[in-house]
């Protein structure tokens, strides 16, 4: 889970990959999702899978849970991570 460190803006966003580090690159370069562009990221949350069924079935909860997200962005000084 990535969180917007643009200021003024308090934005998520919950996406799965097999590259981690690049992926937040693509996202910082404005090449990520739609929903990305024009924002700063860090990485607050990240999980690992088997297969990418889970990840794309917890992707999918996570995304529609809002309690969960709103959880993770409080408690996101545990896992906090920069790349």
């Amino acid at each position: 889970m990535l969180k917007s460190i643009t200021a003024g803006y308090k934005k998520s966003y919950v996406g799965y990959t097999n590259n981690i580090k690049q992926r937040l690159k693509k996202h910082n370069s404005n090449t990520g999702a739609k929903s990305t562009k024009g924002y700063k990221w860090i990485l607050i949350y990240k999980r690992y899978f088997k297969t990418k069924n889970e990840a794309m079935t917890y992707e999918y909860r996570l995304k529609n849970d809002k309690r969960k997200r709103l959880k993770l962005l409080k408690n996101e000084n545990f896992n906090s991570l920069t790349l």
